[in-house]
């Protein structure tokens, strides 16, 4: 069975993959594209701080509460763009297809 830390290695190249088709996309968010782009700076920060925890505090990051939160904003900061690229898109797509005359979709309900 893999370890994690080997496990973690290996899933980027997958993602990379992702990445690659996402931005050849011309349909994807420019700022949801940013967002992923943005989950690779959250990876490039969190290997760093896992290594000085380790070694430099003996501690596991998530035992360190100012280290793992200062890495863990930016998983929030790519999440949030990445959100606000496609809602973006959905509101530009509602747009467009009232200016042609068409119906836009219904917007989803939420059930109590």
């Amino acid at each position: 069975m893999l370890d994690k830390n080997t496990l973690f290695a290996v899933s980027l190249f997958p993602y990379l993959g992702f990445l690659w088709f996402m931005t050849r996309t011309k349909e994807t968010p420019r700022l949801a594209l940013i967002g992923f782009y943005a989950l690779l700076v959250f990876v490039a920060i969190t290997i760093p701080a896992g290594i000085y925890a380790k070694v430099g505090l003996r501690e596991e990051l998530a035992n360190v509460d100012w280290l793992h939160g200062s890495a863990e904003a930016f998983l929030t900061l790519s999440n949030i763009l990445v959100v606000l690229g496609f809602r973006q898109a959905v509101i530009q797509y509602r747009a467009a297809a009232t200016v042609k005359g068409d119906r836009p979709p219904a917007p989803i309900s939420q059930s109590d």
